[in-house]
């Protein structure tokens, strides 16, 4: 796979640094040991601004240019998942019941190696803002980040982030002009009813059959209330209820997700499910509560700078291993908020066969990250050229 030279030269370095920050998961807004790691990585490169607290724990490292210039964001995630490691690699995680099961860890990295060969070759004018968030699996990091004012106190223009891929080949990339990723809600729906014998369920408000009933109705809305062409997921992922054989429970709990691009969608899906759950409820003679939860927006590329991001991507990978209007799916990514913020672009790089994202034997392929550090690289002095002499 083609990268830039002098990346090339330090990539045993970076599975180095990516393997140690295998072993040391942490969750959300909790990265203090990652954020260390990459805070002394950062100095040892000289980098010319150091900034911590961001989100807690994230960091903005700041690589200025030759001459004058605008700013450009690059952004990488740093947290984990609370999922138990199942790889058997030599360096999993040391942490019981965390892991980087969707190879943050590699995304980190590659920011490390291109801040490493920024801060040594700087051939490029203004300056480059290293953005490394915290809780993008949970809690919106992205968002805490930038009302925390990080893309206008350091004079971000424009902003861009690379995801890994997993069964696609290693070191190609893809993307898609506007929306890219959907914007993903919870619900929450608890019910009450009377619980009872199992053999005279006469003398209960059945909560069980209550739950079932709105799952099942839950499901008319992608098939009966919206246009079929409109993308729209909702899934019912959780059903509890009962402890025993001969127990008609008085609670039940029912939770899921709900993925959708267009807002008056969203708004129908809520409407919607607030009177589903209230029918029946009404129904079955219990008592129901919704609380629907919205979540990450969808992300959305700017066209202009995806495609240039495709060119980029295309200089590192050769043109047949770029598809640049790859189309949109439906999972979700708290970048929406900096792309809802600045115009930019959001790109997976493949990383062969290996187990998908948030699997307990998912591992990052290490010999993709030189390619990802390359295309940073060279996007900042793509965007960003130094003037003529």
């Amino acid at each position: 796979m083609p990268v830039v030279n002098r990346i090339a030269e330090f990539s045993a370095e970076m599975a180095r640094w990516r393997q140690h920050l295998h072993t040391i998961p942490e969750l959300g807004q909790e990265c203090h040991e990652t954020a260390a790691f990459v805070a002394a990585r950062l100095r040892e490169f000289g980098v010319d601004e150091i900034h911590e607290g961001f989100a807690k724990t994230g960091i903005v490292a700041i690589v200025n240019g030759q001459g004058a210039g605008p700013t450009v964001g690059l952004r990488a995630d740093m947290d984990a998942l609370p999922i138990p490691e199942a790889t058997g690699v030599a360096y999993a995680s040391q942490r019981p019941g965390k892991m980087h099961a969707c190879g943050h860890d590699g995304h980190t990295t590659m920011l490390l190696g291109a801040a490493k060969y920024l801060a040594e070759t700087r051939k490029f004018s203004g300056r480059v803002a290293l953005i490394f968030q915290p809780a993008e699996e949970t809690g919106g990091g992205a968002e805490v980040m930038v009302e925390e004012g990080v893309l206008d106190r350091f004079g971000v223009g424009q902003v861009y982030a690379l995801h890994n891929a997993p069964g696609v080949e290693a070191g190609a990339f893809y993307t898609t002009p506007g929306p890219i990723m959907a914007a993903v809600d919870t619900f929450h729906i608890h019910i009450t009813g009377k619980g009872g014998h199992g053999a005279m369920p006469h003398e209960t408000r059945d909560p069980v059959m209550a739950a079932v009933g709105i799952a099942q109705a839950l499901q008319t809305i992608v098939s009966r209330n919206h246009y079929a062409l409109d993308d729209l997921v909702l899934s019912v992922t959780q059903i509890h209820a009962g402890t025993a054989d001969n127990v008609i429970p008085d609670k039940a709990y029912i939770n899921g997700t709900v993925r959708t691009f267009d807002p008056k969608v969203q708004a129908m899906v809520q409407e919607r499910m607030v009177a589903i759950v209230e029918g029946q409820a009404a129904s079955f003679g219990v008592q129901a509560k919704l609380n629907y939860v919205v979540g990450y927006p969808a992300t959305v590329n700017d066209p202009d700078k995806s495609a240039f991001a495709a060119e980029v991507a295309r200089e590192v990978a050769g043109e047949s291993r770029v598809v640049a209007d790859a189309g949109r799916e439906m999972g979700a990514e708290d970048f929406a908020y900096m792309l809802n913020a600045r115009p930019g672009a959001y790109l997976f790089l493949g990383q062969g066969d290996s187990a998908g994202l948030h699997h307990p034997e998912y591992n990052f392929n290490d010999e993709v990250a030189p390619v990802g550090a390359s295309f940073f690289a060279r996007l900042v002095e793509r965007a960003q050229p130094l003037a003529a002499r």
